[in-house]
């Protein structure tokens, strides 16, 4: 019985510990949880960043590039649709976010 009872007191001590430990860590940059992609700004000018980590599919064609992204239950999903002035630029771009997520990791 006494060596059930230490090992359960040692078990809630290691908690408190780690609890602490985990929030002392530094934070490192970089997370597929969080990882912004800037994409061109919309018709009235306002900048827009998309998480990458939430991106379910990626279309090109030579006069656009879609993006979508954030898809849940019951069609919850947004789109990111923007114009390219050709298949090389849309894939210079899908390059960029490869990068860019890359560097998220």
């Amino acid at each position: 019985m006494m060596p059930a009872r230490v090992l359960s007191i040692l078990c809630v001590a290691l908690a408190f510990t780690g609890a602490r430990t985990v929030s002392a860590q530094p934070v490192i940059p970089g997370s597929t949880a969080f990882c912004l992609y800037e994409i061109p700004a919309d018709e009235t000018g306002k900048r827009r960043w998309i998480n990458l980590g939430i991106v379910q599919y990626v279309e090109v064609t030579r006069t656009e590039l879609k993006i979508a992204y954030g898809a849940g239950s019951f069609g919850s999903g947004h789109e990111a649709r923007f114009a390219v002035t050709s298949m090389e630029e849309a894939l210079t771009v899908l390059e960029k976010m490869r990068r860019v997520a890359s560097a998220c990791r």
